[in-house]
């Protein structure tokens, strides 16, 4: 059973929400929000990327950053670019990417399903990126940005969520700096919030697409906040973080490749035999290629593209591990024949994600930056929550969310 519950959200004005929202605080470093930003005092960058308010090269988990971000959302406040609902809502937040459009419902996240497992994870977290996210929740008092989340297809959820799409909507703006169209409803009809609340009792389980970080962070922080509460009860706000949840069939992963500095000593044409151990290899000639189908890897080198097409017994279609291409061509490319181990830490790799396309994996080979790169078939949303019902973990750099979720379209305070 998942539980969720409405909140009070604190929002931009309609005039405003185009000034205040951002790009998550994890897709871009400090520079580049600080450009962004510009002279943009209602950025969002402003409370989620705070080193950019003091001198060019603060770090952001200088102390001065916390103390800032804090300041500048009570700001935010204080001046009326936020601005708290009276009661409590559900959201719809739709994003369009390349005419394709996903229905989101903004939910309050129960701490406990995530802290027992109802809400299943497939990546592993690191803890210095968990404390990190943990200090701004805790100093902010708020889940400043979302989580994105999956849930099964329900067909309830499906039809509420295309009538809300066929009025007008709160926010509709296309973002400058990607492209995407995004929109934005409140659901205010009592029945339409119970419905929401109801249906989600039925789901045994949420499932994490992209903030796992995030998820881990607020859910500590809730469960860090009732321990500290000598007289919590268990109904208290921060017993719930902000999440958006989209029916798992409408998401859309993107792949995410490698490119590899160098043949581990190898010749070409030795690299090319010793591929064929375990792939049958095609010389598709100069045109990008893109894999056609799971377990087929396109591989760009010296001016050509080549399709490897995993043999037989290279892999167990009864494992959900096993039978990813992430893993596979860790294993037998990278692994056994590059000697990269390790992918979050070996300086010989590289990974582009998918919405860069081809031509930036050409163009990195081209450069001489590297020496040939390796493109692979997107992982599915079906394989994801495979894994994460098996209590497995998915091999790093597998998989990318495209679009990814606007901050400041919304935010859930803590009390």
């Amino acid at each position: 059973m998942a539980v969720i519950k409405p909140f009070k959200g604190i929002r931009p004005p309609k005039d405003l929400v185009e000034s205040v929202a951002s790009r998550p605080y994890d897709v871009l470093d400090s520079e580049e929000a600080r450009v962004e930003a510009g002279d943009n005092e209602k950025s969002l960058y402003h409370i989620i990327k705070p080193e950019i308010n003091f001198e060019v090269g603060t770090s952001e988990y200088d102390p001065r950053a916390y103390n800032s971000a804090v300041e500048q959302f009570q700001m935010f406040q204080d001046k009326g670019w936020l601005v708290q609902d009276d009661k409590e809502h559900y959201y719809i937040y739709a994003q369009t990417m390349n005419g394709k459009t996903q229905y989101g419902l903004v939910v309050g996240a129960y701490v406990d399903d995530y802290l027992k497992g109802n809400i299943k994870k497939h990546e592993l977290t690191r803890r210095d990126k968990e404390e990190d996210r943990m200090k701004h929740v805790r100093i902010c008092n708020a889940n400043v940005e979302p989580v994105f989340f999956a849930y099964p297809d329900n067909k309830v959820l499906d039809t509420l969520l295309t009538r809300y799409a066929a009025t007008k909507p709160e926010y509709d703006f296309v973002a400058p700096d990607d492209g995407f169209r995004h929109q934005f409803w409140v659901i205010t009809d009592e029945a339409d919030i119970k419905t929401v609340t109801e249906e989600f009792k039925k789901m045994p389980s949420l499932y994490i697409a992209d903030g796992h970080h995030r998820s881990a962070a607020a859910a500590l922080v809730g469960a860090e906040k009732a321990k500290n509460n000598p007289n919590h009860k268990g109904d208290e706000e921060y017993n719930y973080f902000m999440a958006v949840c989209f029916q798992a069939s409408q998401l859309t992963i993107l792949d995410y490749n490698r490119v590899v500095k160098d043949l581990n000593g190898m010749e070409v044409a030795e690299f090319l035999k010793a591929l064929e151990k375990n792939f049958t290899v095609e010389l598709k000639g100069q045109n990008e290629y893109r894999p056609t189908k799971l377990h087929e890897f396109s591989m760009y080198l010296d001016g050509n593209w080549y399709s490897l097409v995993a043999k037989p017994g290279t892999y167990d279609d009864n494992d959900p591990i096993g039978v990813l291409d992430v893993d596979i061509s860790s294993r037998l490319i990278l692994d056994e024949l590059m000697g990269i181990k390790d992918l979050r830490s070996d300086k010989r790799i590289d990974f582009v994600g998918g919405l860069r396309g081809l031509g930036e994996l050409k163009r990195r080979v081209d450069s001489g930056e590297m020496r040939w790169a390796l493109a692979l078939y997107p992982v599915s949303m079906q394989q994801i929550m495979d894994i994460a019902d098996s209590g497995k973990i998915m091999p790093p750099k597998a998989t990318w969310f495209e679009p990814k979720l606007r901050s400041g379209l919304v935010i859930h305070k803590l009390d």
